[in-house]
């Protein structure tokens, strides 16, 4: 029943988009479904949004639909296999409806013409929801700097890692149960080869996504970053020291396969065709991997020891301060997408240390937009479409996916999405005050966060104790990101604009006069009859 539901959805979305030969490629992440469309305008939004199982659209770099966690990965590799089919026509533009005789005049109308509904002069989440992705565009358009786009592809390299990574640290925190425990020792040292062994070679995947990110051939990225990993570096000698296989983990493979992408497109260039299947490759490789055992592995070998020093050293001196700095600024980073320069240094952090002790300070954040959220909930008690928009998005907001209620609800509101990084800073200062005292509290995978990250939490103190301190981060950013948004998220003017009660009918239409608008057909989900779109869910 579950597959059919997925397959049905993925057919429903294929002639939305403009069938399978107007996808050029499909991929995930953690809630969004990601194509590459070749012609925009044969994209049905507004359709696309009608859907029961679509929260939303984005348009990003890529084309994104918004499903949710584990439903997105369950939808595409249905899409992938329609689209493999090319069964779905293009679709055509529908042509133009005629508008109904009895509606091109007044006195044609008759005094039978349905009435049509007074617009409602209170602030309904439909044009919330309008002005967040207004924000959103206006954001992307700023965003467009070569360093954010960077960033942006630097991100595109970890995301379809994080499966992986999560499955991965699941493994390992069930595995470290059971050897504290002393149960079923027989099993322990197979969950370890399980959960471990992506992580020793995580630095190929990375040189593989790095090198099809940035144009070359992803198998040779592949090849340079397994240098790094190899055990017969440990004979080579590089700055005066013995190297040690793995170092400078995922950084120096990032390096190496973007060094190799690079100098592959330009031996294309330089070597004749007849040659280029036995010379580029080999070229790539030598050239490529003679640097990465001469001086990239060194160098990021040090570069990351000193994130991994820094971060610790930091929240041991300064932990309520950081957290507090980190949790309140993490909402803004994400807007101005400088949040994803630090998808590298979790993973440097979770190779090295088993676990990065960033990602529970900064799901604080989500936590004070749920608070926020609930605040707003209670404050407008007449306005149901904005309290149908927070009850359809709070499930997924507590879950850690914070992008319907920020960009539907708190951020198009303003004081809401402050008193929410007030929230967030709150959490984030109490995991870092016990990480100063000595309960340092990670994860150990990236992407999950809210009331999901709790199966990943790991620390230097026994688990009992790190999940309630993560736990206790999670109250106090809802409580404090509720009181916040409840007494000063909106002033008395908001109030009066936002809350006052919905006009449901309007007068009887002068003798003579017709309403040309189309009747509405009420979407289940919502209070006014019609279905505001949520903007990303993830």
């Amino acid at each position: 029943m579950t597959e059919d539901k997925n397959r049905a959805t993925a057919a429903a979305i294929l002639p939305l988009v403009g069938g399978a030969r107007n996808i050029t490629s499909i991929a995930h992440c953690m809630t969004r479904l990601r194509l590459d469309i070749r012609d925009r305008s044969l994209v049905q939004d507004e359709a696309l949004k009608a859907l029961p199982a679509v929260l939303g659209v984005v348009e990003d770099d890529t084309y994104q639909i918004v499903l949710g966690p584990g439903t997105v990965a369950r939808v595409t590799p249905e899409l992938e296999r329609l689209a493999a089919d090319d069964s779905a026509p293009t679709p055509q533009p529908e042509p133009p409806t005629e508008p109904h005789p009895a509606a091109q005049s007044g006195p044609q109308a008759g005094p039978e013409a349905p009435r049509q509904p007074a617009p409602t002069p209170t602030t309904t989440a439909a044009e919330l929801a309008a002005q967040g992705a207004a924000l959103k565009a206006r954001q992307k358009a700023r965003n467009a700097t070569p360093v954010k786009l960077f960033l942006r592809r630097i991100a595109n390299i970890f995301v379809p890692l994080i499966p992986a990574l999560i499955g991965c640290g699941i493994i390992a925190g069930v595995n470290g149960l059971l050897a504290n425990a002393g149960w079923l020792p027989a099993l322990v040292p197979a969950l370890t080869a399980i959960a471990s062994g992506f992580m020793s070679l995580i630095a190929v995947f990375v040189g593989y996504n790095t090198a099809k990110e940035f144009g070359g051939t992803p198998v040779l990225g592949g090849a340079v970053a397994a240098i790094i990993v190899f055990p017969g570096v440990a004979h080579i000698t590089a700055f005066g020291q013995k190297l040690s296989p793995g170092q400078g983990g995922v950084l120096g493979a990032l390096a190496a396969a973007l060094l190799a992408a690079q100098l592959e497109g330009r031996l294309r260039r330089w070597i004749p065709e007849a040659l280029d299947v036995l010379l580029t490759p080999t070229l790539t490789v030598l050239l490529t991997g003679l640097v990465t055992v001469f001086g990239l592995m060194y160098a990021a070998g040090e570069a990351s020891t000193a994130i991994g020093s820094s971060a610790t050293w930091l929240l041991a001196h300064g932990g309520a301060v950081a957290g507090f700095i980190l949790g309140g600024l993490f909402l803004p980073l994400v807007m101005l997408g400088l949040h994803q320069a630090l998808i590298p240094i979790h993973t440097t952090l979770i190779q090295q240390q088993g676990y990065t002790v960033l990602l529970p300070i900064l799901a604080m954040a989500g936590a004070g937009q749920v608070g926020a959220a609930l605040a707003v909930y209670v404050r407008l008690p007449r306005n149901r479409s904005i309290r149908t928009t927070i009850k359809s998005a709070l499930a997924a907001g507590f879950l850690g996916v914070g992008e319907p209620l920020i960009y539907g609800v708190s951020l198009p509101l303003g004081r809401p999405f402050i008193t929410a990084c007030v929230g967030g800073a709150f959490g984030g200062g109490v995991v870092g005050l016990f990480n100063q005292l000595g309960d340092a509290v990670g994860s150990t995978a990236i992407g999950p966060s809210g009331l999901a990250l709790f199966p990943l939490i790991k620390g230097n103190h026994p688990l009992g104790t790190t999940v309630a301190v993560y736990a206790l981060g999670l109250v106090i950013g809802y409580a404090v990101g509720f009181v916040a948004t409840y007494f000063f998220g909106f002033s008395r003017q908001m109030r009066t604009d936002l809350d006052a009660a919905p006009q449901c009918t309007a007068p009887a239409p002068a003798a003579g006069e017709a309403d040309t608008a189309a009747p509405t057909v009420p979407h289940p989900g919502s209070s006014d009859g019609t279905r505001a779109p949520l903007p990303d869910a993830g």
